[in-house]
């Protein structure tokens, strides 16, 4: 890549070449994009912080490692993180062990955002993938072409990847943010909010119940209540621990 071309450029031509993967486009719709301001920061305020200064902020830009337990907000920060580039007239570049999307930028000489969701679960194409990136990057970097920022998120430190060693180190060249599950009442105000976004009576019974009796992770407390959300509408009634426990019981083992 030489001169001013846009890294995403490259990055068609070798996704194109990536059979294995699939080109999907993520789903976007306004209930399912996430944004920083939904973020409840809890003890990871810094990167809440951090991440809503970028671009404009000190320090390398360039790459930022995410990692924690399931259900502490990585991929909603990655998500956010799409939105936030598009606004500032980025391309964008998605990639998981799933998929491969890319966004371009309006103009050929905006920069490049590449986000890397669940590092621990990308296969040997999608690993392949992820270095190009770099590659990509420091090609862009040398050239004095448009910059190729990269974000990354995993369950564990970089350092303990179960991918290639290229890869793995330069997953630790930059900034690491180490993310904590939220306390029982980060957790009550996150379903409380959720619940009102959907127009839902979310009682304190049911929010103990939920959090009692239950996966306490944020991921599957929100899957439980998006399921407890359409099992009462389709209902016609009211959410309740009784109905609740009814829907649980409907459900296969």
């Amino acid at each position: 890549m030489t001169g001013s071309a846009a890294p995403l450029t490259g990055l068609q031509a070798l996704a194109s070449r990536a059979t294995p993967m699939r080109q999907l486009l993520l789903d976007l719709g306004p209930e399912s994009v996430p944004d920083l301001d939904a973020f409840l920061p809890g003890a990871n305020a810094e990167a809440l912080a951090w991440l809503k200064a970028w671009p404009a902020t000190d320090g390398p830009l360039s790459p930022i490692y995410l990692w924690g337990e399931p259900g502490v907000g990585k991929t909603h920060l990655l998500r956010a993180m799409v939105e936030r580039a598009l606004a500032l007239g980025f391309g964008v570049v998605w990639l998981n062990a799933q998929t491969c999307q890319m966004w371009e930028a309006p103009q050929p000489e905006a920069p490049t955002l590449a986000l890397i969701d669940d590092c621990e679960r990308l296969d040997e194409q999608a690993q392949h993938l992820a270095f190009k990136l770099f590659i990509e990057s420091a090609a862009a970097a040398s050239a004095e072409a448009a910059p190729l920022f990269i974000f990354a998120a995993g369950r564990v430190p970089s350092v303990d990847l179960p991918v290639r060693d290229d890869l793995r180190t330069r997953l630790g060249w930059g900034l690491s943010f180490a993310l904590q599950p939220l306390d029982d009442a980060g957790l009550r105000q996150v379903l409380q909010q959720d619940a009102a976004r959907r127009g839902m009576a979310l009682h304190e019974d049911v929010v103990s119940h939920l959090l009692t009796r239950h996966q306490r992770d944020l991921g599957s407390l929100m899957g439980l209540l998006d399921r407890l959300d359409r099992y009462a509408l389709s209902a016609h009634r009211a959410v309740t621990v009784p109905l609740l426990k009814q829907m649980l019981a409907s459900e296969p083992a």
